[in-house]
């Protein structure tokens, strides 16, 4: 059996996505998955990068996208009142959550969180009655901002980074990452053992290039 880290995000609707199609896309093969929160402003600040709904036209498209892809899937999801919104409490929330001597939290638990922002008709996933709601339904007897909680958030964060985590959904299988919705075929053909990622398909694709490199200047106006 191999251990895959699914790393997440519930500001991301693409990662609501990839949780919901997980299990069927990987049916058949031998896995466990750890669920591992994050704070995904953290990964952006890091890499210099913004988010696709930080970008107007990329915006629309991700919107529009997303509920395109869940109409397919079958699955339910309308955006929040307000999004992007600032997820630190439902992260934090995940990881009050993760049973002594576990990595993280159940799947229960992620996918309660995920329906809070995606199910819930639109509603907005920081309303303070409706944080506590959640709360007290997922854990009813812990501080989700107690310091050791805010403390394991950042280091769960940095712990993404070490790896090369540079967005949400990612999964890590055998030191291997495989980011975005659209990655999990390819995740299903590594999990089953396909020769392809021991050549240089993989590797050699890692390797420094010569390259051009942006002065931050815009372009000029056509």
């Amino acid at each position: 059996m191999k251990r895959i880290d699914f790393w997440f995000d519930c500001i991301s609707p693409y990662a609501w996505l990839a949780f919901d199609a997980m299990p069927q896309a990987l049916q058949g093969l031998s896995y466990a998955v750890d669920y591992r929160p994050l704070l995904l402003g953290g990964v952006l600040q890091r890499w210099g990068q913004k988010g696709p709904a930080e970008i107007a036209p990329k915006r629309v498209w991700t919107y529009r996208q997303v509920q395109w892809l869940a109409q397919r899937q079958g699955l339910r999801l309308q955006l929040p009142a307000q999004h992007p919104f600032n997820p630190l409490a439902l992260q934090r929330l995940a990881l009050a959550c993760v049973p002594e001597g576990a990595v993280g939290p159940s799947r229960r638990v992620v996918q309660a969180l995920f329906e809070h922002v995606w199910a819930a008709d639109g509603a907005d996933a920081n309303a303070p009655d409706r944080l506590a709601a959640l709360s007290l339904q997922l854990a009813p007897r812990l501080d989700p901002q107690a310091p050791a909680v805010k403390q394991a958030l950042r280091a769960a964060t940095d712990e993404a980074l070490a790896l090369g985590v540079f967005g949400v959904p990612t999964w890590v299988c055998e030191g291997r990452l495989f980011w975005g919705l659209d990655a999990l075929p390819m995740l299903r053909e590594a999990l089953a053992a396909d020769p392809w990622f021991d050549g240089p398909g993989w590797s050699d694709d890692a390797a420094e290039r010569p390259r051009v490199r942006r002065t931050g200047k815009p372009p000029p106006a056509p």
